[in-house]
């Protein structure tokens, strides 16, 4: 793998070296790296001494002369540079699992990487945390870490993640508010195996670390069509006693919010701000519906637009309410219509109500037949930095079966590009 460059950042030193995609950094003052973390480690300091490898195979070396802080404007291929620690367990709820085969590779990499965690926010389950990683992690200060935890009975813990290690949770839990090291946790809720009762004792345990735990991220089970005979472990989906169950044993705990979605299948109304505190777990749906809204009204909207124009929101299903709602005030606008369209998963199957999972040909099936100007959709219903849905068509192709202008909400937490897109029709 190596510390390999991928591109180089406009006016920066890694420019003026003319490094290219395709290069290697070999080693930092005579030291090879391991990861992001060694790099951003060595970087902090005024001489530096770089063997790079070039794409033509060629090794050479630079002495480069820098402010402290200042960083050379590389763009590796991976934050790691040796091989990406691997996921031992076989969660009987595993996504990657409930998947058809012919997908994107990377749709179906199973890391569990204390370092991507660290870096950018990737759950692990400490099952295979060795006590080098621990010692590296102590010895660093690094953290916060985010941490799939679901549930700390040794036992329950086991059989869901259906490794022998994965009893020693709590253990390392411990050991992490030992060592002043902070994380959130997730809980991935399989009704009839960690919720209720079982729920209770997670988060109380979770309580007696105290501020060592930023935040407890409670996340709905998915299960996809894909599972079908294969669901030997009878998981099933949470309805809307579950959700409200959850709802009320979360409520007892400090610092533990459950995802959107268990307040949509309670029907209840997505909590005010003041209930996801720092909203920590944004990529779990943990209030990004309220995010959104509270966003949204901030926002300044023109009285009139110049012409008659009509956009659509293709949207998840889990997002269908929000939208309703802001379709409602952009609809006063004189001359816009405005129109939402949830995207029915026929891919994954009904239960599966997320944007990220939205595949080209359910978004095509959904808007072929509309009128519009243009449909908006979030990116995150594409691979990041690209235009690639998740069954590998782009959104060229679905411009093309759609005959459909599109427009990318980039910033998915916020409307502002669709309002100042309004504003310059």
């Amino acid at each position: 793998m190596g510390a390999t460059v991928n591109s180089v950042i406009k006016n920066s030193i890694a420019e003026e070296l003319e490094l290219q995609k395709g290069d290697e950094i070999l080693s930092v003052d005579g030291i090879k790296m391991q990861d992001m973390i060694d790099y951003n480690f060595y970087m902090k300091s005024e001489l530096i001494t770089l063997e790079i490898k070039k794409a033509n195979g060629e090794i050479e070396e630079y002495e480069i002369e820098k402010d402290y802080d200042e960083d050379l404007g590389i763009v590796f291929e991976s934050a790691v540079f040796d091989k990406v620690k691997p996921c031992l367990n076989h969660c009987i709820f595993c996504f990657v699992d409930q998947q058809p085969k012919g997908l994107r590779n990377t749709l179906y990499i199973k890391d569990d990487d204390y370092r991507l965690s660290y870096l950018q926010g990737t759950y692990i389950t400490m099952t295979n945390l060795k006590d080098e990683d621990k010692d590296r992690i102590k010895r660093m200060h690094l953290g916060p870490f985010y941490i799939s935890v679901h549930t700390t009975n040794p036992e329950l813990r086991v059989k869901m993640l259906r490794n022998p290690n994965a009893g020693k949770a709590l253990d390392n839990l411990q050991w992490f508010r030992k060592n002043k090291i902070p994380f959130h946790a997730q809980i991935v809720l399989c009704p009839g195996y960690n919720d209720g009762a079982e729920l209770d004792r997670t988060l109380s345990d979770l309580a007696k670390l105290k501020t060592t735990v930023l935040s407890v991220a409670i996340v709905p089970v998915g299960i996809t069509q894909f599972r079908g005979e294969n669901n030997l472990n009878n998981l099933r989906q949470v309805d809307k006693k579950c959700a409200e169950e959850t709802i009320e044993i979360a409520s007892k705990y400090k610092r533990v919010c459950c995802s959107d979605e268990f307040f949509l299948l309670a029907e209840k109304p997505v909590p005010k701000a003041k209930y996801y505190g720092n909203f920590c777990q944004l990529d779990d749906g943990v209030g990004s519906l309220r995010l959104t809204l509270d966003d949204f009204y901030k926002l300044k909207l023109p009285k009139k637009i110049s012409k008659p124009y009509k956009i659509v929101f293709a949207c998840s299903y889990a997002a269908k309410q929000m939208f309703e709602e802001i379709s409602l005030k952009l609809n006063k606008i004189k001359n816009l219509t405005v129109e939402i369209a949830p995207v029915k998963s026929e891919y994954w199957g009904k239960d599966i109500t997320v944007a990220g999972l939205i595949t080209s040909d359910d978004l095509i099936r959904t808007v072929k037949d509309l009128q519009c100007n243009i449909v908006v959709i979030p990116s995150i219903m594409l691979r990041p930095y690209t235009e690639d849905f998740l069954d590998g068509n782009n959104l060229s192709y679905v411009k093309q079966q759609t005959k459909k202008e599109f427009l990318v909400q980039k910033n998915i937490y916020s409307l502002k590009e669709v309002v100042e897109f309004i504003n310059n029709i």
